[in-house]
């Protein structure tokens, strides 16, 4: 019993927090380049405890589903996807390097170039800027050109690169803000391999009906550990009947 009690309490209040990262898994299953969060119970034993059959079941985060998402033609020249693996590295608010899938991107109203939340791109020497009536093109290496309104396809100039990165999954941390940083801090270096498609998205990688099938048994699973905390109750109530007639 004693264990039952420490087992199932924690179960259920774990089950709760997990339930809560389905949603959040939910809620970006339509956002651009989103990575589903994976959560895993496992079991801790309670530090001093008297005996050793007391756990608690702690909900660890055990990283990101890296899967790609599917591809999406939009046909908007400044829409970009990776191909395969790798990241746009962009500047975080705080002036740090993060990393993103989203390749939605916008000029501001001083031409720099950002994603739709409004995060500066980084380029092989810093945020990239882009000069007003231009025709942009991205090539598949992440080279950026442009075309002066009225010129031939020969008038091409590059004027940048995005910065294109491939870390080790297992090197990356997602942030508060969603975006993946290096957990030593430190910016991750430029990757020539990593392509992206020009004019294309890639959608999130978050399965609906799996998420939705995790939902339903996380409830469940919050259900049977309440029943089973309640059996406990009972049976330290016939517990004590019993010995208060011995």
């Amino acid at each position: 019993m004693d264990r039952l009690i420490y087992t199932a309490m924690t179960g259920a209040k774990h089950a709760l927090e997990q339930q809560a990262t389905v949603s959040n898994n939910l809620a970006n299953a339509t956002t651009t380049g989103f990575r589903a969060q994976i959560d895993q119970f496992r079991a801790v034993p309670v530090q001093g405890a008297i005996l050793p059959t007391r756990a608690f079941v702690v909900d660890a985060t055990t990283g990101s589903d890296f899967r790609a998402g599917a591809i999406q033609q939009t046909g908007r020249e400044l829409d970009v996807a990776v191909q395969g693996e790798g990241w746009i590295a962009v500047q975080a608010p705080d002036g740090s390097e993060a990393y993103t899938r989203n390749g939605s991107l916008k000029l501001d109203e001083n031409g720099v170039l950002q994603t739709s939340d409004g995060l500066n791109v980084m380029g092989d020497g810093g945020p990239l800027s882009i000069p007003p009536g231009r025709n942009v093109a991205i090539g598949k290496d992440g080279t950026i050109s442009l075309v002066p309104d009225g010129s031939a396809a020969t008038g091409l100039t590059s004027i940048g690169r995005l910065k294109l990165v491939n870390p080790p999954a297992a090197e990356l941390v997602r942030g508060d803000d969603g975006l993946f940083r290096l957990k030593s801090g430190q910016p991750a270096d430029t990757d020539p391999n990593v392509k992206v498609i020009n004019g294309a998205l890639e959608s999130s990688n978050v399965n609906v009906v799996d998420a939705m099938v995790d939902m339903i048994s996380l409830a469940r699973a919050f259900d049977m550990n309440m029943k089973l905390l309640q059996n406990a109750e009972s049976n330290d109530t016939k517990a004590a009947q019993l010995l208060s007639l011995s």
